[in-house]
């Protein structure tokens, strides 16, 4: 493997939103980008309509520095990953690394238990977003929002400006 190959670490749980993991993840890695599926436990992760991704690691197995991004897809993934402490840890310890961090539709979730968005400017699907701003962040209802390291979408229709945004972050995409 290529030492400059940038890292994606995607966390997932069962139910999350089929295309908006399997969407960014095919993207990256056709940008030459390697994504690590880092689940609660090893096996296989299930998507709320039938597809299936393998965790190809634990959050035991892992810590933010092996990473230069973090993806938090939504549909019920990120609930089920916020009642996980060291989910949450992770996310919180990637949070604060300042790399990179990107989260779509319910992703916010895991953001918001792991307490780093007070001050942040931050959409997602408009069902949390009385969440977001009890949580201290800044709602705005807009197909992609960047708040410094901090890139969020809506919904899976918001995808090609999500995986643009988030591989120009990475740096595998050119800007403009």
């Amino acid at each position: 493997m290529d030492s400059t190959q940038k890292k994606v670490a995607m966390v997932l749980a069962n139910n999350f939103e089929d295309v908006e993991a399997t969407d960014p993840k095919e993207y990256l890695e056709r940008q030459g980008a390697q994504v690590t599926v880092i689940g609660t436990t090893s096996g296989t992760i299930k998507g709320k309509k039938g597809a299936e991704i393998q965790a190809d690691a634990t959050f035991a197995d892992v810590t933010p520095d092996q990473f230069d991004m973090l993806v938090i897809p939504g549909g019920g993934s990120p609930e089920n990953l916020r009642i996980d402490d060291a989910a949450v840890e992770f996310t919180r310890r990637f949070v604060e690394s300042g790399k990179p961090v990107a989260a779509i539709c319910h992703g916010p979730q895991l953001l918001i238990s792991a307490k780093v968005l007070q001050g942040r400017t931050l959409t997602s699907v408009n069902k949390i977003r009385d969440d977001i701003t009890n949580a201290g962040g800044n709602y705005v209802d807009e197909a992609l929002v960047v708040d410094g390291s901090l890139i969020t979408s809506r919904v899976p229709g918001d995808l090609p400006v999500f995986d643009e945004a988030i591989g120009q972050a990475l740096g595998v995409v050119a800007v403009g």
